[in-house]
């Protein structure tokens, strides 16, 4: 617990007080939770956890964001209103630590847990500083109970952790931070770029925030194993669905079955009839894209996969590919439509990155009516060393698609043991050449 604390205050230490109180808040609705007599009881503890939790990550994170959006609408109809907003430094990790606690209050008023009565141990769960800023989301019945077992070095465990933790730096280090340097180019020259730049532009960020986002999944959860811990595994290899369900079974995949568990089904899922069913397939992409960020440019792309979502569910095929791909390549049909989803991903993520809708409607408008064109914007070295990079990840973990760690086929092909050597050792001279070249840029999911 000091660990974590001693790492999350190194960011800003006045927010260590609010992590504090919010986990001294749920700690205590859950023992007052289990302990009460009465429903109505323990709905009040519940709604005080609840309304902690969400103040907080409404304060921090949407105050503004709700202030102009009415300042705008009383504008738009002629009133002159002039909102308050204030200076508000968005803690790290809030909207992820936010989503754990609450579903350990929850799962407490469900009966599904025991309460913890170790604060340290609590504490400790709220606070675990590998996934404490960008996830995974983990759930109190799988994180929890692991903090009452006798840590005992586990070999086998560390080295796979190990290998995790490459494999994410070489997918932040090497593929999203040499991304990072066409995206900022095209995002912020889209006027005057060709389309051929403006397409490369958006798959470049569909590898960026792939690479940012699962390696540092990756890089969590390896450090997890280091120290004895299990972490829920987050990506599944998302580029290689062949439809929108399939992405978001294989994407961020904490979040997804946490709006799952805690929105979706609470509010009825597919059990009151296909438009009851509909609204809240909305509700939880809408509220997905506003868990991201306060701005318009997330609601609408929530909106979109919304969109890509329901005509799948409407025609009862959202559970089609639930099946794992074999074989050396994939059929010309999964082919076809890996590439269909992908292109319908990549066209989303415009608004992901995007700083308002207008431009990215604009970014996308342009990708269709703007000349072909040269490239430019950057150097033909960067493209031509973009091309492998991302030929090698694709490469890497089709190969590995089941395993979900690349190294894994080493010990799968039973390569020999000073050819292992050789290939982590280029990995990690790779890694290290590329991060003394490259301008480091934070991890995209430390701003939500």
């Amino acid at each position: 617990m000091v660990i974590s604390y001693v790492f999350y205050g190194w960011w800003d230490w006045r927010f260590l007080f609010l992590i504090a109180f919010s986990s001294f808040i749920d700690y205590t609705s859950g023992l007052k939770i289990s302990r009460s007599t009465s429903q109505k009881e323990k709905k009040r503890w519940l709604g005080l956890s609840l309304l902690v939790n969400l103040g907080f990550l409404g304060f921090f994170k949407y105050f503004n964001f709700f202030a102009d959006s009415f300042s705008e609408a009383f504008n738009s109809i002629g009133y002159q209103f002039d909102a308050l907003t204030l200076d508000i430094i968005l803690p790290v990790g809030i909207s992820f630590y936010t989503f754990q606690t609450m579903s350990y209050s929850i799962d407490v008023y469900r009966g599904k847990l025991e309460p913890c009565k170790d604060p340290v141990m609590f504490f400790a769960f709220v606070s675990f500083f590998p996934q404490l800023v960008a996830g995974p989301i983990e759930r109190a019945t799988n994180l929890l109970p692991q903090f009452y077992e006798k840590r005992r070095f586990d070999y086998d465990k560390a080295i796979s952790g190990l290998k995790l933790i490459l494999w994410g730096l070489f997918k932040k280090v090497v593929i999203a931070d040499y991304c990072s340097i066409v995206v900022n180019s095209v995002f912020e020259n889209y006027q005057d770029v060709s389309s051929s730049a403006l397409i490369l532009g958006a798959v470049c960020f569909a590898f960026q925030i792939y690479g940012d986002f699962s390696g540092y999944s990756d890089i969590a959860i390896g450090t997890a194993r280091l120290f004895g811990f299990d972490l829920m595994t987050n990506f599944k290899m998302p580029y290689f669905a062949r439809d929108i369900a399939e992405f978001w079974r294989k994407w961020h995949i904490s979040l997804s079955t946490w709006f799952r568990d805690y929105l979706y089904i609470p509010l009825g899922g597919s059990k009151f009839g296909k438009w009851i069913t509909l609204r809240n397939i909305a509700a939880i992409f809408l509220v997905s894209g506003f868990w991201h960020g306060a701005n318009w440019t997330f609601i609408v792309w929530g909106a979109i996969h919304a969109v890509l979502y329901i005509p799948l569910f409407l025609f009862n095929l959202n559970r089609n590919n639930l099946d794992d791909q074999t074989g050396l390549l994939p059929s010309f049909k999964n082919m076809f439509s890996m590439a269909y989803t992908f292109i319908s991903v990549t066209i989303a993520w415009v608004f992901f990155r995007a700083e308002t809708v207008g431009s990215a409607f604009e970014y996308i408008g342009y990708m269709f009516t703007k000349p072909f064109g040269k490239i430019g914007v950057v150097g033909e070295a960067t493209y031509n060393m973009w091309f492998i990079w991302i030929g090698l990840l694709i490469g890497l973990e089709w190969l590995s698609k089941n395993d979900q760690n690349p190294f894994l086929l080493i010990k799968k092909y039973k390569v020999a043991l000073p050819i292992r050597y050789v290939i982590y050792i280029l990995f990690i001279i790779l890694v290290f050449t590329k991060y003394m070249e490259n301008q480091q840029t934070e991890f995209i999911y430390f701003q939500f």
